[in-house]
């Protein structure tokens, strides 16, 4: 069982300067210059992207549709550092700056306090708990699921749209988010009203955001796809005692840690350092700029006790049809069999279908 305490660096002694603005709005204040200049980038490129999308240049299209999708991959993660209060010192703050994020991404048809409240349910109960069993709606429906397949094999990833398509519905689908409805129809019409406009009057628009957004689709589930091997539950409405909730040690054995280098870390700002995932789930309450520290304390930045990224992406390619219906297990395999396989890239197959976006 790990045993490794949590250093006393990550105990919060802002400076003297700083202290009164940090009780007043931030969770630290070492946050306003990295969440500041999170949200700075997303702001600016997502609006640069974005009116990039109108040149009449194809090469300038291209280089702001990759930007307007790494706007909206921050954006999201910062949804995720909201759900853990990371960002701001109160919860009503935190929770505003994730709905904001949310409409950037395509996540605001259902509300913000629904996401965090899945999103730690998977951490507290060290489970992936969900409303919306897949398999067994493809097993009911097979001609959507030779369909998804198909799809996923020219690189459109139709299972997460099969999700986005029920988060957009959210309200009509999902029996107890009736309640939403007001909301969820508001926000339909607003962002339906845009995209119509857009097809409209700027189909080339319209279609280089929808790359925009796939793309964005794919950088998510990618780095989720190796992160643990949980199975799912279908208990997010109906408890059930969780058959690992509190085991620290399971937790870790069953968490995956999926960098996009560690020989040069700063590449990992890209995702907010979301691939230094065990460091994540050792201590869910720091900060995404002090998880590459924790991580080195935990495992000495050891090479073997990560996926690489050219294992991921040959997982994430050659799997890419298989894990849209990967039976889950409830006999665990070993931990230890895991990660080898996986660093090998021989294996597993990976997850799909469980990004924090959703909230079922």
């Amino acid at each position: 069982m790990l045993a490794i305490q949590r250093s006393e660096v990550y105990k919060e002694n802002p400076p003297r300067r700083c202290r009164s603005m940090s009780i007043a709005l931030l969770k630290e204040p070492e946050g306003l210059r990295y969440n500041g200049t999170a949200l700075l980038y997303v702001v600016l490129a997502y609006v640069s992207g974005f009116t990039g999308l109108f040149s009449s240049s194809w090469a300038l299209n291209l280089v702001a549709t990759l930007l307007l999708a790494h706007a909206m991959v921050i954006a999201a993660y910062l949804i995720h550092e909201c759900g853990h209060q990371l960002v701001f010192a109160r919860s009503r703050q935190n929770a505003r700056l994730g709905g904001a994020m949310s409409w950037l991404c395509g996540a605001a048809y259902g509300t913000f306090d629904d996401m965090r409240y899945k999103h730690f349910r998977h951490h507290v109960d060290n489970d992936d708990v969900v409303w919306f069993e897949y398999e067994k709606f493809f097993v009911r429906h097979p001609l959507v699921l030779r369909a998804t397949q198909a799809l996923e094999w020219l690189y459109v990833p139709a299972h997460d749209l099969i999700m986005h398509c029920i988060m957009v519905f959210t309200s009509f689908i999902i029996p107890q988010r009736r309640e939403q409805r007001v909301r969820n129809v508001l926000v339909i019409l607003i962002r339906g009203a845009a995209c119509i406009a857009l097809l409209v009057f700027f189909p080339k628009v319209a279609v280089l955001y929808a790359v925009a957004y796939l793309l964005m689709m794919h950088v998510l589930r990618f780095m989720d796809a190796m992160q643990h091997d949980y199975p799912y539950h279908a208990t997010l409405f109906d408890y059930a005692p969780p058959p690992h909730k509190g085991d620290r040690e399971w937790e870790q054995a069953h968490t995956f840690s999926v960098p996009v280098s560690l020989r040069f870390p700063r590449l990992n700002w890209l995702t907010l350092n979301f691939g230094y995932h065990n460091a994540h789930h050792f201590n869910m309450h720091l900060p995404w700029y002090r998880l590459p520290a924790l991580h080195e304390e935990l495992t000495g930045n050891d090479p073997t006790r990560v996926i690489p990224l050219r294992s991921q992406l040959r997982l994430y390619h050659n799997n890419r049809v298989l894990r849209v219906c990967n039976p889950q297990v409830e006999s665990y395999p070993q931990a230890e069999a895991y990660l080898q396989s996986a660093r090998a890239g021989t294996g597993p197959l990976g997850g799909n279908a469980a990004s924090f976006l959703t909230s079922f």
